[in-house]
C-alpha cells in the first residue's frame, strides 16, 4: 500500500491484494495459479476527516485452472469490496446507517455521500434488514 496527495487536499491510496483467498475461483473454489493480467479499479470510499479518500485497487485477473469449471476467468475480490461493487462496504454501511439511524432522507444521504438514490436505497434496505427484528411486536389500534 502507498499513499499520495491528489493535489486538492485529498488522499489517493494505492492497494494491492495480499489475501491468498482472493485468488480462489468464486464458482468452484479452486485456488488459481494462472494470472491472466492486472486491472485497476476505483471503488468509492468514506472520506476521512472531511477530506476525500480515493482508492486505486491494483488487482489481478485469474484464469480458473479447474477443467470442469464453467467460469473462464475472474478478478480478485474481498469481503470489503465484493466482485462488481463500486463502493466499499464501510461506505455502503454508512449510507444505510445515516438514513436508518441518522434521520436523513435517501436524497439527503445521497447528496452528502456523493451516491445515487438507488445505491443509498439498497444500502438502507440492507442495513435495516440486518438491524430490525424478523418479527416486530404486534400493536393494537
Amino acid at each position: 500500500m502507498r499513499t499520495e496527495s491528489d493535489g486538492a487536499g485529498g488522499t489517493v491510496v494505492h492497494v494491492v491484494t495480499t489475501d491468498e483467498a482472493a485468488r480462489a475461483c468464486p464458482d468452484c473454489g479452486v485456488f488459481s495459479s494462472f494470472r491472466k493480467g492486472r486491472v485497476t479499479t476505483r471503488p468509492r470510499h468514506l472520506s476521512c476527516g472531511g477530506w476525500p479518500v480515493a482508492i486505486r485497487w491494483h488487482k489481478s485477473r485469474w484464469r480458473c485452472g479447474e477443467p470442469r469449471c464453467e467460469r473462464g476467468s475472474f478478478t480478485e475480490q474481498t469481503t470489503q469490496i465484493p466482485a462488481r461493487m463500486r463502493i466499499t462496504e464501510p461506505l455502503r454501511r454508512e449510507a444505510g446507517a445515516v438514513v436508518c439511524d441518522g434521520g436523513r432522507t435517501v436524497v439527503q444521504a445521497g447528496r452528502d455521500l456523493g451516491l445515487s438514490w438507488p445505491v443509498v436505497h439498497r444500502s438502507f434496505t440492507a442495513y435495516a434488514e440486518a438491524v430490525l427484528d424478523d418479527a416486530p411486536a404486534v400493536t393494537e389500534a
